[in-house]
């Protein structure tokens, strides 16, 4: 048992050894959460308060439950293959399983990936004969996934207009589809499994006689479906042993509920809240300036983090005249790191938006530092650019069939496989292109792809002499892969990727004239091409992390970049405009913060190249939120960010957006004065004369767009 308990801290020790009662345990970041949560089964089990199959244990990703097998497995003598230990959805696939006739389900019942459903969602449609461009298949697969995640089937959503009342009866004949098929998705392997245990109360109690212990990882990241079920597991004789952190809950848009917390505390009358404060990660000058800013978050269940690791070095703060020189800083410090003797595979690039990393990658790219992204792609190998410059290059030449066949029916317009076939038949018996045969496949199919080839040849009449950063954006708005995008439920990162490839085109533009070079269509495709996966660091290489916010929760790094920090970006603009939104924006500047263990960089740029044009930019105020006393600047302090923004003044040669004269005296970077929204900065302007409106950061009142014609603004 001693050795079990050993080199456990006080707070630790308490966790795991517990009485059977409820509790929450607070655990902040690099607290041992997981030791503590695999510890305490390993001693319950030890003790004799439970048996390996008489507990429950739920985390939410497949590694993480894997992990915590491991550990247990390590620490005890026993067979854990029997275990009730996985994910929300593992758990409630294995509880179906074995009772497929009470859930009403066959007992070889498949699971439906997101692909999967969404071809069953587009056959419901076309069954029903439903306009797609009024209801998009992923919106419609969205909003069946959202409702049943919030416990709701066809009869229990309130039509509020006609989009949810037509949504109910799509959702409706898919249910009814998917039983008849004997399929389920992974939103309906929760709400089953919750209906079967509410519904059915010998096996409710049956389970509940079982599973005497029930644990939960992760727990401020729980939607309240996910609460629900629990709670169905969790009778009078229970105990739920809850470990989360409300300050790292970031997850919103998936449905995370930081208020299960809360309400955990309040249903269950918890007695021992325990929190995990210190921490084993982060030198005590990067936990102070997390504990800084978080503490500006009103709703939260409060701790304090701190380490017996000595304060160590301060957090060094960079103000870049432009993303472009905010990068090539990045890139100089981490050579020097480098040369410092720390591994470029210890140091982590953040950013908010995963359009940021474009400008980042070329960087490191271009000066050979290899680098990896984590959780995700690099710019140009995302979906969404691979697309658009498919697009591009069978406009640069029409002879590319690898590039017709990947746009030919993307976004969809009824061009299918029978006709693409009619199409290469031609092409083979004419020795020809497929771009060239096109004439010669008869029929309705022949007039699809007729049509696809006028929008190809409209597309290149229309930008015959414009420079590259318009033609990129012409064939964005042309080929409506922007609308595409903006009609999924993830589709908003994918519509910022593709307004950063026209900032690529026009960085492009830019490098090639310093060069002496032209700049045009065919060496940006062979720029992209050099730039893309082919030169992904390889496993095993000393690569250099970059990464998103979100995808860096659980990590650690000896040294940490979080860049652009800037209002608008970090925290993002929508932000303001949503209940919590800042909050959660604080939670996620926390989270990247305290991903770091020695080195700890903030930077920011006065002006940043977004969708083609130039932004100009305040200072994001999680800087004002950390002490001056804890940040050493590595620039001159132009004044901070909300505090004194007339302090801060856009460059004189601000760019101009357009080459003809606004008519209405006010330009991009001009500092104004409104009556509601008080002082702000021009960051974006369309229009002219009195139709003009301008976009304005109006710093704790956020981005707005407002009427020139209206908004009787005031220079200053």
């Amino acid at each position: 048992m001693s050795s079990l308990l050993d080199n456990l801290n006080p707070e630790q020790l308490a966790a795991v050894t517990l009485p059977n009662q409820h509790a929450l345990i607070l655990a902040g970041a690099g607290s041992g959460k997981t030791r503590v949560l695999t510890t305490r089964i390993a001693w319950l089990i030890q003790t004799g308060n439970a048996s390996p199959n008489g507990l429950l244990a739920v985390t939410f990703t497949n590694k993480a439950a894997k992990e915590m097998l491991t550990r247990i497995a390590a620490m005890l003598p026993i067979n854990i293959r029997g275990m009730w230990v996985g994910t929300f959805h593992g758990l409630c696939n294995r509880l179906l399983r074995a009772h497929h006739r009470d859930a009403n389900l066959p007992q070889l019942f498949q699971i439906l990936d997101s692909q999967d459903q969404l071809a069953a969602v587009k056959r419901v449609l076309k069954a029903m004969r439903a306009d797609e461009e009024r209801f998009p298949p992923r919106q419609v697969a969205y909003f069946i996934s959202a409702a049943k995640d919030e416990g709701k089937r066809p009869r229990d959503i309130e039509a509020i207009d006609e989009f949810t009342r037509r949504g109910a009866d799509f959702y409706a004949a898919y249910d009814e589809q998917c039983q008849k098929e004997g399929v389920v998705d992974f939103a309906e392997l929760l709400l089953r499994s919750y209906e079967l245990l509410a519904r059915n109360e010998p096996l409710r109690e049956h389970y509940q006689a079982r599973f005497k212990h029930i644990l939960v990882d992760e727990f401020q990241d729980t939607n309240r479906l996910q609460y629900r079920w629990l709670r169905q597991l969790a009778g009078r004789d229970n105990t739920l042993f809850a470990v989360g952190d409300d300050d790292q809950s970031i997850y919103r848009f998936r449905g995370a509920n930081v208020g299960n917390m809360a309400d955990f505390e309040r249903d269950y009358r918890v007695q021992n809240i325990i929190r995990l404060e210190q921490n084993y990660r982060s030198q005590g000058n990067i936990l102070a300036a997390a504990n800084a800013l978080i503490a500006h978050n009103s709703r939260r269940l409060g701790k304090n983090l701190w380490t017996a690791e000595g304060e160590g070095e301060p957090i060094r703060i960079f103000q870049a005249a432009s993303d472009g020189y905010e990068a090539a800083w990045l890139v100089e410090e981490a050579q020097s790191l480098a040369r410092e003797g720390m591994a470029y595979r210890d140091m982590a690039i953040l950013y908010r938006s995963n359009a940021q990393s474009r400008v980042l990658e070329h960087a490191l790219f271009s000066n050979g530092i290899a680098y990896r992204v984590y959780g995700g792609q690099r710019f140009f190998d995302r979906v969404e650019i691979k697309h658009a410059l498919a697009y591009l290059r069978l406009l640069a030449n029409p002879e590319d069939d690898g590039a017709f066949l990947r746009i030919v029916n993307f976004p969809t317009r009824g061009i299918g496989a029978r006709s693409v076939e009619q199409l290469q038949d031609a092409a083979l018996a004419g020795s020809c292109s497929l771009y060239q045969a096109v004439p010669s496949v008869p029929g309705k199919a022949g007039a699809s792809l007729a049509a696809f080839v006028r929008i190809i040849e409209s597309l290149r009449e229309e930008t015959n002499s414009l420079p590259l950063p318009e033609v990129v954006g012409a064939l964005l708005e042309k080929s409506a892969l922007v609308a595409h995008y903006q009609s999924e439920r993830d589709g908003a990162d994918r519509v910022e990727n593709l307004g950063e490839l026209v900032n690529a085109a026009a960085a492009f533009v830019q490098e090639e004239a310093a060069g002496g070079n032209g700049g045009d269509l065919a060496t940006f495709l062979a720029h992209a091409a050099l730039e893309s996966g082919e030169n992904q660091a390889g496993e095993g290489m000393d690569a250099l992390q970059m990464m998103t916010v979100h995808s860096a929760k659980g990590l650690e790094f000896h040294a940490v970049f979080i860049t652009g920090l800037e209002e608008g970006l970090f925290p993002h603009e929508q932000s303001v405009m949503e209940d919590d939104g800042l909050e959660e924006e604080r939670r996620l500047a926390y989270v990247a913060i305290t991903r770091a263990r020695t080195r700890l960089y903030l930077s920011f740029a006065q002006t940043r190249l977004l969708h083609g044009q130039t932004r100009y930019n305040i200072p994001s105020r999680f800087l004002d939120e950390i002490p001056d006393g804890l940040m050493k600047w590595l620039t001159p302090r132009l004044g901070s960010s909300l505090s004194q923004e007339t302090a801060w003044q856009a460059p004189v040669a601000a760019p101009r957006v357009s080459q003809k004269d606004p008519g209405h005296g006010f330009r991009i970077g001009q500092n104004v004065v409104h009556a509601k929204f008080g002082q702000g900065v021009i960051v974006s302007a369309e229009g002219f004369g009195s139709e003009a409106r301008l976009q304005i950061n109006f710093g704790r009142q956020g981005m707005k767009w407002l009427a020139l014609a209206y908004a009787k603004l005031e220079p200053l």
